[in-house]
């Protein structure tokens, strides 16, 4: 622990200061009050104290700044609580860029932008890769207070040059594209797409003799025939620059797809008929010879082939068979097959029509349907006039003796049989 004391002699105008310290605060202190000052009369203590104070009362700042190559840049040096202390500017060089409001540099692109006791603020036109390097805010105090504004100029690379291993390639083969951002500070990073794929390539970094940097992407990638026509490109990232890319279209080679079409007739081939075929090939590049021919045996002396279309009249059973069309191209062939066979001349015709299971169906459900309602209806009716039928033929007889009595006694008897009547309930 340190204890301080300080005696105040007014008849002589002047101060003693003592402390006694640990050897702790005895090395701390040489580290904070210069040596001159040690063990000095109380003035130059009480300087240092007002220093301290001054330090913790004018807050001095500032901030980097970025700019693009041949772009503005503005530094700005800002006081907290100033007293009326001078505010300046210096380059990297520790040359006075501006002294308060006065510019002593013979540097016609740094322009005062504002000035008052709390701010000094300067503009640096069509920055270069010169006058990168660290700014020395300093106001003007016994020590001087010092701020630092490191300014960093970003160069954006060139246009992207993009090439390839070979203009055109064959599907199944390997093909690699390069991608090449020169002359960017910092390096600038590539990314590749292909349609809406986004791809990885391999990328290297080179830094030139000035500090600039040039960045070169290697891709590869194996093509399919799907590729043809395919958009790749290569996007340029950099914070000097947007949407920056190049881009190419893939030329993809790619053997024949071939297709046989019966042309006619539309249905069976019966015997008497005649039967045309059309061979549809497509390929890069376009198929440069198509043929006919016909598997495990000759194709029939009266076949006429045009090009892509065979022509055969008047079929019959012996024709029976496999004929196929055969493309060839650069990069290879490919064919398709028709399998002909011969009906008789009356087949298909009176053949029973096809009948519409699903109508019949249909049909069917609708009948069940309505003859399911038709008994419930009948029997709601017969539930509702239910009762039991009553005559009166054979009333008074019940008495009767025998059967001549009994016929004789019955009500209304013989006589009567127009009146009989009958009650429903």
């Amino acid at each position: 622990m340190r204890a301080e004391f300080c005696e105040n002699n007014d008849q002589v105008g002047s101060h003693r200061c003592g402390y006694t310290q640990s050897a702790a605060d005895s090395v701390a202190d040489k580290a904070v009050i210069p040596k001159r000052w040690r063990l000095k009369p109380c003035a130059h203590r009480l300087k240092w104290r007002a220093i301290i104070q001054l330090f913790e009362g004018q807050n001095l700042g500032t901030d980097n700044v970025s700019v693009i190559e041949g772009e503005m840049a503005t530094i700005s040096c800002r006081v907290k609580n100033n007293d009326d202390s001078v505010i300046q500017l210096l380059n990297p060089n520790r040359q006075t860029i501006y002294f308060r409001d006065v510019r002593p540099l013979k540097d016609s692109r740094f322009q005062l932008v504002n000035f008052s006791d709390n701010e000094l603020r300067v503009s640096l036109s069509n920055v270069s890769l010169s006058d990168e390097g660290r700014y020395v805010c300093q106001l003007y105090t016994d020590p001087p207070q010092e701020a630092y504004a490191d300014i960093t100029v970003l160069v954006p690379p060139g246009s992207p040059i993009m090439d390839s291993q070979e203009d055109v390639v064959s599907e199944g083969n390997e093909t690699e594209l390069t991608c090449t951002a020169m002359g960017s500070k910092p390096a600038a990073s590539i990314r590749w797409m292909k349609g809406e794929q986004e791809l990885t390539g391999k990328m290297t970094v080179d830094e030139t003799y000035d500090g600039m940097f040039t960045v070169t992407s290697r891709l590869r990638l194996t093509v399919s025939k799907e590729d043809d026509g395919a958009p790749v490109s290569c996007i340029i990232d950099h914070p000097a620059v947007k949407d920056l890319r190049a881009q190419r279209y893939l030329e993809v080679l790619y053997q024949p797809e071939v297709k046989i079409v019966q042309a006619f007739p539309e249905g069976l081939t019966r015997e008497g008929e005649n039967l045309e075929l059309t061979c549809i090939a497509k390929g890069k590049p376009q198929p440069h010879q198509i043929s006919w021919l016909r598997v495990d045996d000759d194709v029939p002396s009266h076949t006429v082939i045009t090009g892509s279309d065979l022509f055969i009249e008047n079929l019959n059973k012996s024709y029976n068979g496999t004929y196929r069309c055969v493309a060839s191209n650069a990069v290879g062939e490919a064919y398709d097959d028709y399998i002909l066979f011969v009906y008789d001349s009356r087949a298909g015709e009176g053949a029973p029509q096809k009948i519409d299971h699903a109508v019949i169906g249909g049909v069917v459900a609708v009948v069940m349907f309505a003859i399911l309602c038709a008994l419930i209806v009948l029997g709601r009716y017969f539930a509702r006039h239910k009762g039991t039928y009553f005559t009166h033929e054979a009333k008074g007889a019940d008495d009767a003796a025998d059967a001549d009595t009994a016929i004789i006694n019955a009500e209304g008897g013989h006589n009567n049989t127009e009146e009989k009547k009958e009650y429903y309930i």
